[in-house]
C-alpha cells in the first residue's frame, strides 16, 4: 500500500484503541453529550488557533491541536464548577455551553476567512484519515499514551464512581478528582483525533464502538477491549469503502461502525 494509506490505517486504529476504553465509560455514565459538547467547543478552538497562526507563525497543526486542548478543558472545567452550583441540570448546562462554543467559533471562522484566510472547514468537521501526516500519529499515539495510563490509574476509582457514586464517595474516592481528571482525559482524545476523524464525528467513535461490545461483554475489562477491536474493524472497513468507492473517509468509517452495532443488535435478538 501507499504511503498515506499505512498512515490512514495507523491513525485510525490509534484513534479506536483510545476511544474504545473511554467510550465504554462515556456509554455506562451517559456522557454521550458531553462528549458533544467538547467536540462543538474544538470549533472555538480551531478559530484560536488560526488566530494566533496569523500572528504566532507556528507549526499549525501543533498550534491548533493545542488551542483545541485548551478550550476543551477550559468547558470542561467550567461545567465542573456551573454543576457544583446546582442551580441547573447537566443537560440544561451542556446544551448552552456546546451551542455557545460552536456559534461562537463559526462566527470567529465566518471573521477570519473575511481577512482573508482560506479554511477548508469541511476537513475539520468530518476528517482526513487520508492526509494523516507522521506528526499527527507522534501527537495521537504520544496523547494516546498517556491517556490509556491514566485510564488504568484510575479504573478501578471510575468503576466504582459509575456504578454508585454516592457510596464511592463514602469509601473514600475522591469523585470530583476522578470525574474531572475523565473528562480532561475525554478533552484530549478529541484534540489529538481531532484532524483524523473530525470535529463532528469523533464522539460517534466513542459511542458506536462501546455500544456495540456491550452485547457481547461480561465485564468492562472485556468491554473495552471489544470496543476498541469493533473500532479497529469500523477503520478497516471504512477505509476500503473510501478507497475503492471514494466516500468520505472519516464519514465511511463511522458508517462501518454503525453498520456493526446493527450487526450486534440482530445477533441479540436472535438469541433473546
Amino acid at each position: 500500500m501507499d504511503d498515506f494509506l499505512w498512515r490512514a490505517l495507523l491513525g485510525g486504529l490509534g484513534v479506536a484503541l483510545i476511544a474504545g476504553p473511554l467510550g465504554c465509560f462515556i456509554v455506562w455514565r451517559r456522557m454521550a453529550y458531553f462528549g458533544d459538547t467538547l467536540a462543538h467547543s474544538a470549533l472555538l478552538g480551531l478559530a484560536l488557533g488560526f488566530l494566533l497562526n496569523s500572528t504566532i507563525q507556528l507549526k499549525l497543526n501543533s498550534l491548533l491541536m493545542f488551542t483545541t486542548l485548551s478550550v476543551s478543558i477550559a468547558i470542561a472545567l467550567l461545567l465542573v464548577i456551573l454543576q457544583s452550583q446546582k442551580r441547573f441540570a447537566t443537560d440544561t448546562l451542556l446544551g448552552i455551553l456546546a451551542h455557545t462554543a460552536l456559534s461562537l467559533g463559526l462566527v470567529a471562522l465566518a471573521f477570519l476567512e473575511g481577512e482573508g484566510l482560506r479554511i477548508d472547514l469541511y476537513a475539520y468537521l468530518f476528517g482526513d484519515l487520508l492526509a494523516v501526516t507522521r506528526l499527527d500519529l507522534y501527537w495521537l499515539y504520544g496523547g494516546g499514551a498517556l491517556i490509556l495510563l491514566c485510564l488504568i490509574l484510575i479504573w478501578e476509582s471510575l468503576l466504582s464512581i459509575t456504578v454508585h457514586e454516592e457510596l464511592a464517595q463514602v469509601e473514600g474516592v475522591p469523585v470530583v478528582w476522578v470525574r474531572l481528571i475523565f473528562m480532561l482525559m475525554v478533552a484530549l482524545v478529541i484534540a489529538v483525533a481531532m484532524k483524523i476523524v473530525g470535529i463532528l464525528l469523533i464522539t460517534s467513535m466513542l459511542i458506536i464502538p462501546a455500544a456495540a461490545a456491550r452485547s457481547f461483554a461480561r465485564t468492562p475489562e472485556i468491554m473495552a477491549v471489544l470496543a476498541s477491536l469493533i473500532g479497529g474493524i469500523a477503520v478497516v472497513m471504512g477505509l476500503y469503502m473510501s478507497w475503492h468507492w471514494d466516500t468520505p473517509t472519516g464519514p465511511s468509517v463511522v458508517v462501518a461502525a454503525s453498520f456493526l452495532f446493527m450487526l450486534t443488535l440482530i445477533h441479540r435478538s436472535n438469541y433473546v
